[in-house]
């Protein structure tokens, strides 16, 4: 399973933690059928958040899962690669796309920051219900890892994977946990209940960004490490602060051996 790693079990993009103050940012957009117009519109949103930012895209945001178009979705993939790595100057950007690799189609989580695709992985627990298993491999829980980029200890949930308490425990002692999504609207509650609590066990931050088209949930936003939940609403991008020492006192309050 192809995967990109640059160190061990929690992988240093940096040498040192950098001593900037950094902002959080989930996005909340509709996918169009027009992939470039798509494209468009993320590059715009990543150009309102400032420097120092970690953003949160919705799943496939820039596709949606449009398996008619196959072998257009997966042609797009390296052209919006090379655009994002570009908008990634001071930033991080997290998001997921269709790619093949050895002639089988993978939905990789990708990581960008300064012009590269710092870290990325497929995605280990297809959706069956919506038939993703027919469309593309699945990837190993193996290659879920907690990165460090710019001082920040990220893990990246993928939609679904949400839902698997083993990814939850390979995700402690992080302190962002993104969660790009495309989450069904039938299910909204359960969307809710699951990052609020992901943010409650792990005493961190959890930045979900889901779709705003009319099968999703629309439920982006980013939770505290005290389980304090902000929806984006009608904000295409949600802001807060991200502070490293909320993290700490919380954990130092409700000691549950993190970190």
């Amino acid at each position: 399973m192809p995967t990109t790693q640059k160190a061990r079990s929690v992988l240093t993009m940096t040498s040192k933690q950098s001593s900037s103050e950094h902002t959080l940012c989930s996005l909340l957009f509709e996918t169009t059928p027009n992939y470039e117009h798509n494209l468009q519109t993320l590059l715009t949103l990543i150009e309102t958040a400032e420097d120092n930012s970690l953003i949160v895209a919705p799943e496939v945001c820039l596709t949606s899962y449009d398996y008619e178009n196959m072998d257009k979705m997966l042609q797009f993939a390296s052209h919006a690669t090379e655009a994002l790595k570009k908008a990634s100057r001071k930033k991080i950007i997290i998001m997921t796309m269709l790619e093949e690799r050895d002639a089988k189609v993978y939905n990789f989580a990708k990581v960008f920051h300064n012009g590269e695709v710092v870290y990325e992985r497929a995605k280990a627990k297809l959706f069956r219900f919506g038939d993703e298993h027919k469309y593309m491999q699945e990837g190993s829980v193996d290659d879920f890892k907690i990165i460090e980029v710019d001082g920040i200890k990220i893990a990246v949930f993928i939609c679904f994977e949400l839902r698997f308490k083993e990814l939850w425990q390979k995700s402690e002692s992080a302190d962002v946990i993104a969660v790009p999504s495309w989450w069904g609207e039938l299910r909204s509650e359960h969307f809710s209940i699951l990052t609020q609590s992901l943010a409650l066990m792990n005493q961190c931050y959890v930045v979900a960004s889901d779709a705003k088209n009319e099968e999703c949930t629309a439920l982006s936003g980013i939770i505290d490490p005290q389980g304090r939940a902000q929806r984006n609403g009608n904000k295409p991008c949600l802001k807060q602060a991200y502070s490293k020492k909320e993290i700490s006192l919380m954990r130092r309050y409700m000691d549950v051996s993190i970190g």
